[in-house]
C-alpha cells in the first residue's frame, strides 16, 4: 500500500518525539561538561524547553492521531554520539566549552530543519492548531541557536584560541 503524507507526517512526529527525548538525556550531561556558567545555565534552560517541547509534541500527536513512541532519531543519535566524543576528547576547559557548543548548534540545526518542515506538512494536511503548536517549538529552537552563537561569539570561542 502506498504511503501518504500524513503517514510522512506522522514519521517525522515520531522522530522529533524521539530525538527531544534523546535530547533530554543528553542535556544534563552537556551541562555538567561545560565550564562556563552561562554555557551551563544555558544547557539547563534548554532542558527546561527540551521538556516543554515533548509535552507539545504529545498533544500535536493526539491532535493528528499519530503515535509518539515509534520511531528512533538516528540522526540525533548520531549528533549526541559526536557531542560524547568531544567530552571524551581531553580538550582544555574552554576549548571543550567551544567543542559543546558546536555539537549543541548541529542538534539545533536538525531540529531547525525537522521543525520547519513538520510545520509546513501540518499546514499542508489542514492541521493548523498542530502547525501553530509546532510553530511555536521552532521558534524555540531558532532562539536557542542564536543564543548558543552569541555565547561562542561573545567570549567562548576567544578563550578557547589561547
Amino acid at each position: 500500500m502506498a504511503k501518504t503524507l500524513t503517514d510522512l507526517f506522522h514519521d517525522q512526529l515520531q522522530d522529533a518525539y524521539s530525538a527531544e527525548t534523546q535530547i533530554t538525556a543528553a542535556l544534563p550531561k552537556m551541562a555538567k561538561a561545560a565550564t562556563s556558567p552561562e554555557l551551563k545555565a544555558g544547557f539547563e534552560h534548554h532542558l527546561t524547553e527540551t521538556k516543554q517541547q515533548l509535552a507539545r509534541l504529545e498533544r500535536v500527536c493526539a491532535m493528528v492521531g499519530c503515535k509518539t513512541g515509534s520511531n528512533t532519531c538516528e540522526a540525533t543519535e548520531g549528533l549526541i554520539e559526536e557531542g560524547e566524543e568531544i567530552m571524551g576528547l581531553g580538550l582544555e576547559a574552554q576549548t571543550q566549552d567551544a567543542g559543546l557548543i558546536a555539537a549543541a548548534q548541529k542538534v539545533e540545526h536538525y531540529e531547525i530543519a525537522l521543525y520547519g518542515t513538520l510545520c509546513t506538512f501540518a499546514k499542508q494536511l489542514g492541521h493548523t492548531d498542530a502547525a501553530a503548536l509546532l510553530h511555536e517549538t521552532l521558534e524555540e529552537e531558532k532562539r536557542i541557536d542564536q543564543k548558543l552563537t552569541a555565547l561562542a561569539e561573545r567570549g567562548i570561542n576567544q578563550k578557547a584560541n589561547k
